[in-house]
């Protein structure tokens, strides 16, 4: 069932008893429950317990043969887990869940916290970036996590080696939050340990898996959604051509983020992905001044971005060039147009009314994002 539903329609009320909040923990963690389909199932059935009752039939019609929701002592293992850890739970329209995070099309249904959940009705800014981080980076990320810190805002991140670590070391004193790939108890890697119990005394862990549960590879990229999610910016300091560093710049624009990037030399490989950021049209970074400038004074729709001081007399970009914003959208056309029946490429980029030099450098992307695959005679198919 996971997969069986393409949009989300958020539940309107949270939870208002412990057996609704047990409910939807129970949906959630029903096998091919994913967070889209749960979302449809409360919009189809009103209430979580009644998404369970339907479930077998709902399995059933979709060819899932003697199905079983999440039985119960699995839930309830949950929870004396996360009383152990003195974590709490948050749902979907609780007064503590963030408000930013609530508003994109697949919100996590339920989150677990250790720690200050006042962090979350602060602004917060992401910042994200390599794991192999060069001195310069972690520098970098400790500077402008401790401005924009000083500034009032709350400094979000993953936790990770390298630029995470430096980010929330730089924010503890001002308020952090680290969003983790696996259980909310269980820290990776491990030599975080002690930054991860600093966070839980004086800032805020959050995971929407289940408690204990060891991160792989999959959980990364939802992960990285809900730390753009929860964020008024994200900034990326130093990152590879192909890095999850990107991915959640990626899920930035689609939520409507503003999106920024710290230069680095064109030798350093851990710079390309930042450098080809800002090449698209991301706000380049010095400074937490530039951050700021980038914001608008209030949440609400943005205004049109302050220019830093210093780039006022410069010319502005070619009107040819498109924003990243542009460019995320221009993916998502050509792949709508693709399927696994083969295409030409001519017909495409006449279908776009495109140049080929317009189109040739979105194509090449998607190809090395492993999103499209090129056939011989010119042909693309759509990589699902």
């Amino acid at each position: 069932m996971t997969g069986e539903f393409s949009s989300s329609t958020h539940p309107q009320f949270p939870p208002t008893t412990e057996d609704d909040r047990f409910a939807w923990l129970r949906l959630l963690r029903s096998r091919r429950v994913g967070v889209s389909t749960f979302h449809r199932l409360m919009a189809d059935y009103g209430t979580a317990q009644n998404a369970l009752d339907a479930l077998p039939e709902v399995a059933r019609a979709a060819g899932v043969r003697d199905y079983e929701p999440c039985p119960a002592g699995i839930i309830e293992a949950e929870l004396k887990r996360a009383r152990a850890a003195r974590a709490r739970l948050l749902c979907l329209g609780d007064p503590d869940y963030p408000e930013l995070l609530a508003g994109i099309s697949d919100a996590p249904p339920l989150l677990w916290a250790i720690g200050d959940t006042a962090l979350l009705r602060r602004p917060a800014i992401a910042l994200v970036g390599a794991r192999n981080a060069s001195s310069l980076g972690t520098r970098m990320a400790r500077r402008l996590a401790r401005d924009l810190g000083q500034s009032g805002h709350v400094i979000a991140s993953g936790l990770a080696r390298g630029v995470d670590t430096a980010a929330h070391i730089g924010a503890l004193a001002t308020g952090t939050v680290a969003v983790m790939a696996g259980g909310v108890d269980h820290v990776y890697p491990v030599e975080n340990t002690q930054l991860a119990q600093d966070i839980a005394a004086c800032g805020l862990r959050l995971s929407e898996q289940p408690m204990g549960v060891e991160p792989h590879a999959r959980h990364f990229p939802p992960r990285n959604r809900i730390v753009s999610g929860l964020s008024r910016a994200v900034v990326v300091i130093e990152a590879a051509a192909k890095s999850g560093s990107l991915i959640t710049a990626r899920d930035a624009l689609d939520q409507g983020r503003e999106v920024l990037a710290v230069p680095g030399h064109p030798f350093d490989a851990r710079a390309a992905g930042c450098n080809m950021l800002i090449r698209d049209g991301a706000t380049l970074v010095r400074g937490a001044e530039d951050v700021l400038a980038t914001l608008p004074a209030q949440p609400g729709p943005d205004p049109a971005p302050a220019t830093p001081e210093a780039l006022r007399d410069l010319p502005p970009p070619p009107p040819e060039r498109r924003s990243l914003r542009d460019t995320a959208g221009l993916h998502d056309i050509i792949l709508s147009r693709l399927g696994m029946a083969p295409v030409p490429e001519d017909q495409v980029i006449r279908d776009l009314s495109l140049t080929p030099g317009e189109a040739a450098p979105v194509i090449v992307d998607l190809e090395l994002d492993g999103r499209i695959q090129r056939q011989p005679g010119g042909l693309l198919t759509r990589k699902d």
